[in-house]
């Protein structure tokens, strides 16, 4: 068959199928040939199956169908606004195979023509009109952060980062095949499948489909590695784009994803994940992971202070190459400390019992996710100096069978996502039993992440302290999109690694400046 004419009045088009399976059949499935014409019928451009055999046939509306490719003679095409007779249905969806590959690429061009047709008849999809092509992620984030962010998880060196954090990884195959009658015969969605690893747990755990949703360059990826594994690769579908987009032949009983950045919502896919959750998933579905806690202590480290005070130490130069830097030091100072900290401390750094805010998966609602704020209240158990706020997650996956938490705690096996620490510029004395309150108030922005305010406060404490008021008060404004990745850094002290020692308080005296200077050149001569 030829290529579809370039006039702008498409002229009617048939295909003849080696088979259609309608994978929205109350029946089982079963494929049969057919003929699919593309065709425009008062003025609704439409793709029609009839079925060779019988008299039975089905319309799609091109401005709501969607193809994906299975493979070089197959696809799936789905939409939400066919004829069926199902009220109740969600979309329908069907798999086309030909049996010649030169056919499946024109179908698959022509497919792209008429869809395009049906937009410039204004056509709407269900995510919002075609004609700017902006969907809901579109209008909430920039352009240049989705396109960084799609790059750098399309790349397979990222992803083995993520495979070889055996604690992640570890985790979440347990949590599957704990419950594998979470998974046993159910339809499965994977929210930012990435490499396809969690769709292939769901499938080894006796999973009856997986719909594997990927937008970056790594779904062909994806794709590559479940066709490498057979027996896994006919219960898994792989489909490039994204949640907010993408429409499914049928509703989900779980829902499985990896969502959780620093400080848990970071690169805000949370608010994907609940999406995913409200267009697809089914009333008394699961979800894994199901809740998330992010924890919060203030800590006291007197060698994180400096070390971050001294980098603007720079900007106190008076005459550098006969230039006067000193204009600069409060703003460099400030910038440095608008960095939060990402690394693995020694948790009894500590100065207080930690506490936790809640976020339910099952619950939360997309704009929620906009602005979170988390009230602070902390009892101090030693004397010392309060440099900020510790904080790292857990989640929670509430299997049937076995409920089993991920932690990214201090002092657990460390994960790639680390700990994050927010460092006060003006640290906070504190007394044993001295009270802290404060507030982190966390906002989205559009560049995928969240402007971080955090404010402490240390109430009176001792003889007159049930009269209320505040001794001293700290605050800081950070960028949880601009880390300061620690990890990287040579460390200048060792964490403990024998038998535990009573803790001991760090004390750093401007007379012990040069020794830690000394110290960071033999760490940097010994790299």
């Amino acid at each position: 068959m030829e290529a579809p004419p370039s006039t702008n009045k498409l002229q009617q088009q048939e295909f003849t199928l080696a088979s259609v399976t309608d994978l929205s059949s109350s029946s089982s499935p079963s494929p049969s040939s057919a003929v699919a014409t593309f065709s425009c019928v008062n003025e609704v451009t439409e793709l029609r199956f009839q079925e060779s055999e019988s008299a039975h046939g089905f319309t799609f509306d091109l401005s709501s169908t969607q193809l994906f490719k299975l493979g070089p003679l197959q696809f799936i095409c789905v939409s939400d606004n066919s004829d069926s007779v199902k009220e109740d249905a969600f979309s329908r969806g069907v798999v086309l195979k030909f049996s010649d590959e030169k056919e499946s690429k024109v179908f698959s061009d022509s497919f792209e023509e008429w869809t395009k047709d049906a937009a410039r008849k204004g056509s709407s999809l269900p995510n919002g009109t075609v004609s700017d092509g902006k969907s809901k992620f579109d209008d909430k984030i920039e352009a240049a952060s989705a396109k960084m962010y799609f790059h750098y998880y399309g790349q397979l060196l990222h992803q083995q980062n993520m495979l070889q954090d055996y604690v992640r990884t570890g985790t979440y195959h347990a949590a599957v095949m704990e419950n594998r009658s979470d998974f046993a015969g159910r339809v499965v969605v994977d929210v930012g499948a990435g490499s396809g690893i969690l769709s292939m747990f769901a499938a080894l755990a006796g999973a009856k489909h997986v719909y594997a949703v990927e937008a970056s360059e790594m779904a062909d990826y994806a794709r590559k590695l479940i066709a490498g594994n057979p027996l896994l690769a006919e219960r898994i579908t792989v489909i490039k784009g994204k949640i907010e987009d993408i429409e499914l032949p049928e509703k989900a009983d779980v829902l499985i994803s990896e969502p959780m950045g620093t400080l848990l919502v970071n690169e805000r896919m949370l608010e994907t994940y609940v999406i995913a959750r409200d267009r697809f998933l089914s009333p008394n579905g699961k979800m894994f992971p199901t809740v998330g806690r992010i924890h919060m202590a203030p800590f006291s480290d007197e060698l994180l202070f400096m070390e971050m005070a001294n980098k603007a130490l720079f900007w106190q130069q008076q005459n550098y190459y006969g230039v006067d830097l000193t204009p600069l030091y409060a703003s460099a100072h400030q910038g440095y400390f608008s960095q939060p900290v990402v690394d693995a401390f020694d948790p009894r750094l500590l100065v207080a019992p930690p506490m936790f805010h809640v976020i339910d998966f099952t619950q939360m609602k997309e704009e929620q996710f906009y602005e979170i704020d988390v009230p602070l209240k902390f009892t101090a158990s030693v004397c010392g100096r309060v440099h900020g706020l510790a904080c790292w997650f857990d989640v929670l996956f509430d299997g049937s069978t076995v409920q089993r938490w991920f932690t990214t705690a201090p002092g657990a096996p460390t994960t790639h996502w680390y700990q994050i620490r927010c460092v006060l510029s003006q640290p906070i004395h504190v007394m044993a039993g001295q009270e802290l309150t404060g507030r982190l108030h966390l906002v989205a922005h559009s560049a995928q992440s969240y402007t971080i305010n955090l404010t402490l406060s240390a109430k009176m404490w001792g003889p007159g302290a049930n009269q209320g008021g505040i001794l001293q008060t700290s605050s800081c404004k950070l960028d949880l999109k601009e880390p300061y990745y620690r990890m990287s850094q040579p460390q200048v002290y060792p964490v403990a690694q024998e038998t535990p020692a009573q803790p001991q308080d760090i004390q750093i005296q401007s007379d012990d400046l040069e020794e830690l200077e000394l110290l960071q050149q033999n760490a940097n001569a010994q790299l």
